[in-house]
């Protein structure tokens, strides 16, 4: 059974397909970061789904700049902490160290092993993203791909519509306008034989 729905669920399907198959193989600018993609919207209403989707790629943004500034974050940890190992090496130099000294440097040794761990967790979540990042902003960019191309489709069917209604208007104006005339000219030939 063939109904709208299924008519317009079929056709979405269709478009949604044509659509990616533009996009195959492009590099994409990211959305939510380009002011072009944005101005879009000064004409054409976000429904549900790419509000959805901005709000799920701007999350993995963050996720992203998040992981990008605690990797740094910790390797400076990790390089002021295996600098003061050094320091104690050095002053400590061929003799045994004391409690005290041997304390810190394992201290320090289990903080390094724990910022290696969590780099490792990060640069593993840097990996990842890039592809979930690629992948919401595809489906983005082809949600208002559709988004548009509807609009423009309804604008042009008002636009035929309007036009057959001027081309309508504009014939009965003529109509008129030949009536007018002839009942002016019936005026002046009853005025001409008063």
């Amino acid at each position: 059974l063939i109904t709208f729905t299924n008519t317009k669920k079929i056709w979405g399907e269709r478009m949604k397909k044509e659509f990616s198959k533009l996009l195959e193989g492009k590099k994409l600018s990211v959305a939510v970061l380009d002011h072009e993609w944005h101005e879009l919207f000064n004409y054409v209403k976000p429904d549900r789904e790419i509000k959805r989707l901005e709000e799920k790629l701007n999350e993995l943004l963050k996720r992203q700049g998040k992981a990008n500034t605690e990797t740094k974050e910790i390797r400076k940890i990790k390089a002021r902490l295996m600098d003061e190992i050094m320091q104690m090496m050095n002053e400590i130099g061929e003799s045994e160290p004391s409690a005290k000294v041997q304390k810190k440097m394992d201290d320090n040794k289990r903080l390094i092993n724990e910022c290696n761990e969590k780099i490792d967790a990060y640069q593993d979540e840097l990996l990842d993203l890039p592809k979930q990042i690629d992948e919401v902003n595809r489906k983005l960019m082809i949600r208002t791909m559709e988004l548009c191309y509807d609009d423009i489709a309804a604008n042009t069917r008002d636009i035929k519509e309007i036009a057959e209604w001027i081309a309508k208007v504009r014939v009965e104006l003529k109509k008129q306008v030949l009536r007018k005339q002839d009942r002016d000219i019936d005026v002046m030939i009853d005025r001409a034989n008063i």
